[in-house]
């Protein structure tokens, strides 16, 4: 239980950023689950739009912090190579 007000202040400030942080990860999670999806279905064109709106999403949340910028940087070269060999069977 913090007593003093700067710990107060830092509790309030840390429960604000973590949920903050939930959101934005909880924004990652859904575009990369849409993207595995349109993988999935076989569909090229859909995959490759899906691709474009996860990796803008994710370069916003390495840009906070949030998610390490290699980290991003990993999971959008797996979904570049995921789209690749989709393009290739075809």
């Amino acid at each position: 239980m913090p007593n003093t007000e700067s710990a107060k202040k830092r509790v309030r400030q840390s429960a604000a950023r973590n949920a903050r942080n939930l959101w934005r990860k909880r924004r990652v999670k859904n575009d990369m689950s849409d993207f595995l999806k349109a993988v999935a279905s076989g569909d090229a064109v859909a995959a490759e739009k899906e691709m474009r709106k996860a990796a803008r999403t994710l370069d916003k949340v390495a840009a906070t912090g949030t998610l390490h910028k290699n980290t991003a940087a990993r999971r959008k070269s797996r979904m570049a190579a995921k789209v690749a060999s989709l393009q290739k069977k075809k």
